[in-house]
C-alpha cells in the first residue's frame, strides 16, 4: 500500500512539473510576442546619448504633434481675410536677447503685423525661444509655465515659434527645447530630415547675433569679376572638437590640407578649459591657424568646406554664400534653410561625412561652368533670402502663406531667379510674362497718369490742357487718367480737351476717401490701368509728342525701370553724417522724378500693397516725396539706377502770375532730404544707385533727311 502510495506521489509530482514546464514555456512564449508588439520598428537616433549622463530630462514631443500637418494642426479660418501676424506685449520681467529683439522688429514694422488678436492669421512669442541651450546666458527659465499663461496659446495652434539652438552640451538635441511646443509651426536652425515634419517646420539658417536687421550686405561678387581661378580650391578655417559630437569629421579636416589649394586650418583654442583637453596636435594646429586670414581666406577660395559643428547646421553656410563661396556641405542629414522653395542644387555642393577623402577628387572634377553656375547662384539666394533677419523672417512667412487655401504658389523659377519671391507678388499674375523683369516683348501701349495736385484750370492756354493733347497724339497711348487730388470740384466734362475716339479720358477724384493717403493716390493700382506701361505726370509739365514718344520707346527696352525726364541725385553728406538732395545739374544722377516718367505697372502693386506702412506714414504726414519713395522702390527690386532720357526744354514752366513753385523753395528740398534719410533708415540701407547714362535721340541719327527723323522737333533743338 505504501509503495502505490509512492508511485501516485512521483507520478502526480512529474506531471505537475511537466504541466508547468511546457504550460510555463507557452504562457511566455504568448508574452514574449505581445512585448514585441509594442517595440519600435527601428532604433531611435535621437535616444542615442554620447558622452556624460544627462542631468535634465527633456520633454518629450507626443506622437499627435509629431505628425502634425497644416491640414490637421492648423486652423484656415483664422486667415481667410487677410495673412497677419499678431506679437504679445512684451513681458516687463524678461528682456529679449539683441537677435530676438531684431527679429520682432521687423515684424512690428512690416505689413504683416497686426495689433489685434483677433484678425491674426499668425501668432508669434514675445518670450525669446531663440537659444534654448541651457549654459547660454539667453536661456530663458520656466519657459513652460509662461507659455501656459498666454492667452491665445491654444496649445500651439497657429503658432510659429523661432529657434537657432536647442539642447546642450553633450548631447545637443533637436528637441531639447525644455517646453512643449504642441502644435506651433517651429521655424528652427540645424533640424534634420528626420525630425522636421514636412509641409509644416521649416528649417532656417544660423546666423550671428550681428547679423543685420534689414538690408544687409551685398554678396561680396562683382557682377563683372567671375575669375574661375582663385588662390585656393578648397578652404577652412574653424573650431576643432578634440571629443564629443562633431569632432570625428574636424579632427580629420588636417589630412586634406596640402598648404597649395586646399588650406584646412582648425583650432582647439576656444573654451575654458581648452589647455586641459588639449591633445598631442593642439599646439600644432594652433601655429597653422593663425597664419590665414578668415576672411582673405573666404574671398580667396572657390569652394568652402562647411562642415557640422555641435550642430548640424553652422555660421560657415551663410558667410560662404555672401562671399560667393561655393559650400560644400559635410552634415549629413540636414534639412539644409528653406529647402521647400529653393533648389539648393544650383548653389551648394554635397559631400558624406563619412567619405571625408574623397571630398578634393568631387570638387576638382566639376566643370568651369558648373562653377560659374554655382558661384553666380550664390549671390542670388544670399541677397533676395538671408542677407538680413527681415528677410530670414519674411521668408518663413511667406512659406506658411503659399500653405493656405486659396493662395498662388510661386514656383521654383521666382523662387531660385532675380528678383526672388519676396519681390513676385503671386496676387498680381500668375504668369510671369506679366512681371517687368520678364516681360515680353510686343507691348506697344501705354496707359498716362496725370496728377493733379494743385487744382489747375482747364483752358487752351492751361499746361494741363496742353498736356492732355501732346499725350493723346501719340501714336501709344491707350487711355488718360486724371487723378483729381483736390478740394475743388474737377471741371465737367465738356471743358476737357476733345480727344480721338481711341484714347478715353477718365477723371478719378480721391480725396473723399480718408483710406488712400492723397498724394500716393497717384501710384495707386487703378483697374481701367490695363497697359504695362504707365506714364506719369504732373499737371505742369511740359513735353512734346516726339519726347513722350522717344521716351517710352526706350522703356519698352528697359521695362523693370524708370524712365524719365527730370532727374535728382542723392550724396552723402559728411558733415552732417546724413543723406543730402540736391538738383542741381551733375555728371550723375540717381533719382528719375515721377513727374514725367515711365514705369511699370506691377510697381503701383508693390507701392501700395508691398511697403512697409512706416514709409506710407511718413508720404502722408509730408505730403510730399512719394516720387522718391518709388524710386527706392524700384532701385531695390531691381537693384539698378534709373534711366534718364533728354529733352528738348525745361521740365516746368514758371508758375502763372508770378506764383511761387514749391519746386524754389528751400524748406521744399529739406523736407525731401528729411524723407531721402527716413526711407534709408526703414529700408535698413540706401537703394538708390548713381549713373551717368543718358540716352539721347540726337545719337540716333541715321543717313536719312531730317523730315523723316522720328523725332524731329527734339533734334532740331539739340540739348
Amino acid at each position: 500500500m505504501q509503495a502505490k502510495k509512492r508511485y501516485l506521489l512521483v507520478f502526480v509530482s512529474c506531471a505537475f512539473l511537466a504541466y508547468c514546464y511546457f504550460g510555463g514555456y507557452r504562457l511566455k512564449s504568448e508574452i514574449s510576442v505581445t512585448e514585441i508588439n509594442f517595440l519600435p520598428d527601428f532604433v531611435d537616433l535621437k535616444a542615442i546619448r554620447t558622452g556624460s549622463a544627462i542631468r535634465h530630462k527633456e520633454r518629450p514631443i507626443s506622437e499627435s504633434t509629431n505628425e502634425c500637418r497644416m491640414e490637421t494642426c492648423f486652423d484656415f479660418s483664422r486667415c481667410h481675410k487677410d495673412f497677419r501676424v499678431y506679437i504679445y506685449p512684451p513681458d516687463d520681467s524678461l528682456v529679449p536677447s539683441h537677435s530676438y529683439q531684431k527679429l520682432l522688429s521687423v515684424l512690428e514694422e512690416s505689413r504683416y503685423y497686426t495689433n489685434d488678436p483677433t484678425k491674426a492669421c499668425l501668432f508669434v512669442l514675445n518670450l525669446d525661444t531663440l537659444d534654448r541651450d541651457r549654459l547660454s546666458n539667453d536661456y530663458v527659465r520656466n519657459l513652460q509655465i509662461r507659455i501656459q499663461r498666454l492667452p491665445y496659446w491654444n496649445n500651439g495652434q497657429n503658432h510659429v515659434i523661432f529657434n537657432l539652438y536647442s539642447g546642450t552640451w553633450p548631447a545637443y538635441a533637436e528637441n531639447g527645447l525644455d517646453f512643449d511646443t504642441g502644435t506651433a509651426i517651429l521655424a528652427k536652425a540645424s533640424v534634420s530630415i528626420n525630425s522636421i515634419r514636412s509641409g509644416f517646420d521649416i528649417s532656417i539658417p544660423l546666423f550671428h547675433k550681428k547679423h543685420p536687421e534689414k538690408g544687409g550686405e551685398p554678396g561680396f561678387v562683382i557682377s563683372n569679376n567671375f575669375p574661375l581661378n582663385k588662390s585656393y580650391l578648397l578652404a577652412f578655417k574653424g573650431k576643432r572638437y578634440v571629443h564629443g559630437i562633431g569632432s570625428e569629421t574636424r579632427n580629420a579636416l588636417f589630412h586634406l590640407h596640402n598648404e597649395r589649394d586646399i588650406v584646412m586650418v582648425t583650432t582647439c583654442r576656444h573654451g575654458k578649459s581648452w589647455k586641459d583637453m588639449k591633445d598631442e596636435r593642439c599646439d600644432e594646429d594652433n601655429k597653422e591657424y593663425d597664419r590665414y586670414d578668415y576672411e582673405v581666406l573666404l574671398q580667396n577660395s572657390t569652394f568652402c568646406l562647411v562642415p557640422r559643428g555641435r550642430r548640424l547646421g553652422s555660421y560657415r553656410f551663410l558667410e560662404a554664400l555672401q562671399a560667393g563661396c561655393i559650400p560644400v556641405l559635410l552634415s549629413n542629414g540636414w534639412a539644409l534653410p528653406f529647402a521647400q522653395v529653393i533648389d539648393w542644387s544650383k548653389a551648394v555642393v554635397w559631400a558624406d561625412e563619412r567619405l571625408l577623402l574623397q571630398v578634393p577628387n568631387t570638387v576638382r572634377s566639376i566643370s568651369p561652368t558648373k562653377i560659374l553656375e554655382l558661384r553666380q547662384q550664390t549671390q542670388i539666394l544670399w541677397e533676395k533670402y538671408f542677407s538680413s533677419i527681415e528677410k530670414i523672417v519674411f521668408t518663413t512667412l511667406e512659406i506658411i502663406r503659399e500653405r493656405l487655401p486659396k493662395q498662388t504658389p510661386r514656383d521654383g523659377t521666382v523662387w531660385n531667379n532675380s528678383p526672388g519671391a519676396l519681390l513676385t507678388l503671386p496676387q498680381f499674375s500668375d504668369s510671369p510674362l506679366q512681371f517687368p523683369f520678364t516681360m515680353e516683348e510686343g507691348v506697344d501701349q501705354f496707359t498716362a497718369v496725370i496728377y493733379c495736385q494743385l487744382g489747375s484750370l482747364v483752358i487752351s492756354s492751361s499746361p494741363l490742357y496742353r498736356l492732355i493733347i501732346s499725350v493723346a497724339r501719340s501714336k501709344y497711348v491707350a487711355r488718360i487718367i486724371i487723378v483729381w487730388s483736390n478740394d475743388k470740384t474737377p471741371p465737367p466734362k465738356g471743358r476737357w480737351p476733345s480727344l480721338p475716339r481711341h484714347v478715353p479720358l477718365t477723371v478719378l477724384q480721391f480725396s473723399s476717401d480718408p483710406s488712400k493717403p492723397s498724394i500716393s493716390q497717384r501710384f495707386y493700382p487703378h483697374p481701367l490701368i490695363q497697359t504695362s506701361g504707365v506714364l506719369s505726370l504732373d499737371e505742369d509739365t511740359v513735353l512734346t509728342t516726339d519726347e513722350v514718344n522717344f521716351a517710352f520707346k526706350v522703356w519698352m527696352q528697359f521695362p523693370d525701370r524708370i524712365v524719365g525726364y527730370p532727374a535728382r541725385s542723392h550724396y552723402w553728406d559728411d558733415a552732417k553724417g546724413s543723406w543730402g538732395y540736391t538738383s542741381k545739374w551733375t555728371n550723375d544722377y540717381s533719382i528719375v522724378l515721377t513727374g514725367a516718367a515711365f514705369y511699370h505697372r506691377y510697381y503701383n502693386i508693390l507701392y501700395t500693397e508691398w511697403l512697409s506702412p512706416l514709409l506710407h506714414k511718413t508720404v502722408e504726414q509730408s505730403q510730399n516725396c512719394e516720387d522718391i519713395l518709388m524710386n527706392f522702390l524700384v532701385s531695390h527690386v531691381t537693384r539698378r539706377p534709373p534711366i534718364k532720357v533728354t529733352q528738348r526744354k525745361q521740365y516746368k514752366e514758371q508758375p502763372p502770375s508770378g506764383g511761387r513753385s514749391p519746386w524754389n523753395d528751400p524748406d521744399h528740398f529739406i523736407q525731401r532730404q528729411t524723407c531721402l534719410n527716413t526711407f534709408a533708415a526703414v529700408f535698413g540701407y540706401m537703394p538708390l544707385l548713381r549713373s551717368n547714362l543718358r540716352l539721347d535721340p540726337v545719337l540716333f541719327k541715321d543717313p536719312v533727311s531730317n523730315l523723316r527723323k522720328k523725332y524731329r522737333q527734339i533734334e532740331l533743338i539739340g540739348s
